[in-house]
């Protein structure tokens, strides 16, 4: 079971967004407010945000505050205290940690899946083409951290091309090697589908057949404990049903 960190300190540690510190959370006297706490993998920032609108305007007085970030990064924070309500990683492994420490309210359930594609530059300056032109003297190429979801993948992906690539930097996620190949800091990186999708038309997405070698699964959990657990098991429902499949489809992302 995890150390439970003061929620006014934790609140002004971690990269939330959508409240400030000054808000700790919890629903006011009268049951028509409080503040759902979000931990979710880097990939779900656009979906997810969107999401977050809409159930704001679906529950007057709600505040709903993400913290988007490595799955591992986030999985981390959860076991060592800090206060979150929900927690959506892109990958099983990193719920597991999540769950194994007892930070999981019931079973976790897989809402999408996610693949890679190649990120060039909208003028491509690499001439990227296919998974083995990554391995090209001279080609600059960013990956996640291989400790990261997004990493992991990357390496499966590599091996069943057999393309052994050197990369220039290894990020801590997969917004920061988007921003990389956004910024023309890289000629190419590994990036999941949404997040090229996204990102368009500064970056273009190149699919490649080894990448349905490492399609990664989403699982979303309430947190054990959760100071708004009424609030978390009605985010959770959001993003199960027909309105969160219907957001999730179209960013780009895959059913499970």
């Amino acid at each position: 079971m995890r150390k439970r960190v003061p929620a006014a300190v934790a609140a002004c540690l971690l990269p939330v967004a959508a409240a400030g510190c000054g808000d700790t959370g919890g629903s006011d006297a009268s049951g028509g407010g409080g503040t759902l706490t979000v931990f979710a993998a880097a990939s779900l920032t656009e979906t997810f945000t969107a999401l977050g609108k809409r159930f704001e305007a679906s529950h007057p007085g709600v505040k709903v505050r993400f913290n988007f970030g490595a799955s591992s990064t986030l999985a981390q924070q959860i076991t060592q205290g800090a206060p979150a309500d929900v927690f959506a990683a892109a990958s099983p492994a990193t719920m597991k940690t999540v769950a194994d420490a007892g930070d999981a309210a019931g079973t976790p359930r897989v809402f999408t899946r996610n693949r890679l594609v190649i990120a060039v530059p909208k003028d491509d300056p690499g001439r990227v083409g296919a998974v083995r032109d990554l391995a090209r003297p001279g080609l600059k190429v960013v990956l996640c951290a291989e400790q990261v979801p997004c990493g992991a993948a990357a390496t499966k992906a590599l091996d069943a091309a057999k393309v052994t690539v050197r990369p220039v930097s290894r990020e801590r996620d997969v917004k920061a090697v988007l921003t990389k190949v956004r910024l023309g800091e890289a000629d190419a990186g590994l990036v999941y589908r949404t997040d090229a999708r996204a990102a368009a038309p500064q970056v273009k997405g190149v699919e490649f057949p080894e990448s349905a070698r490492a399609v990664n699964d989403y699982p979303i959990a309430e947190v054990a404990g959760a100071p708004e657990a009424a609030l978390a098991g009605e985010f959770v429902a959001l993003v199960l049903g027909p309105q969160g499949k219907a957001a999730l489809t179209g960013a780009g992302f895959e059913s499970p």
